[in-house]
């Protein structure tokens, strides 16, 4: 039996790495198997800025980054894509940790990738561009993970592994273990139940 393609926007926020945002969306085809597209770039999230703490704040964007989709594009996002995967280049926090590279809702439509923390190493050397972007997809992946109800995984050879630092995350395979895998294959068929029943009715 096959499967509805899950279909999933990248949107780039702010003045974000063009290059970056292209290969989290070619990471997420070839790997997941899903179609992926770039779309029009929304503003940099100053009214999720923190003067305190000179960050954004994931949730209060990822709060008004679902409103904005479910109320000012609901023709374009809504109907055609099944999940968004927002792009910035600011550092993001949750209030109960110093930074995040990443944030999503548990089994929700929208997450947040950070490139902000990537693109430096403890030492303040600047990495390559190939390691950044692997960061990137390392993370874009793993936030999706979450979207599709994934949760940490306790085996630190696998994708959905909590990754506090970025040596952790250099540590971090791309590729989820055979539990996730299955877990994710169950969600996709979930997730396509579902919609065949909406239809059906």
């Amino acid at each position: 039996m096959s499967y509805k393609k899950q279909i999933i926007g990248i949107v780039p926020i702010g003045d974000t790495d063009k290059i970056a945002v292209k290969v989290i969306a070619a990471h997420i085809a070839g790997y997941l198997n899903f179609d992926a597209e770039i779309v029009t770039p929304l503003e940099k999230p100053d009214y999720a800025y923190d003067e305190k703490r000179f960050q954004y704040n994931a949730g209060i964007i990822l709060k008004q980054f679902s409103e904005m989709l479910f109320e000012k594009f609901d023709k374009k996002f809504d109907k055609k894509f099944d999940k968004i995967v927002g792009v910035a280049s600011v550092d993001l926090f949750v209030p109960i940790l110093t930074y995040v590279f990443g944030e999503a809702k548990q089994g929700g439509r929208c997450a947040l990738v950070s490139l902000f923390r990537l693109e430096k190493d403890f030492n303040h050397i600047t990495p390559p561009p190939s390691l950044v972007y692997e960061r990137a997809a390392k993370v874009a992946l793993h936030e999706l993970g979450h979207l599709f109800n994934l949760l940490h995984c306790e085996d630190n050879r696998c994708l959905m592994h909590f990754a506090g630092g970025i040596s952790q995350l250099d540590k971090t395979p791309l590729y989820f273990c055979k539990y996730c895998t299955a877990f994710f294959k169950d969600a996709l068929k979930e997730s396509d139940h579902a919609l065949r029943n909406v239809v059906t009715r």
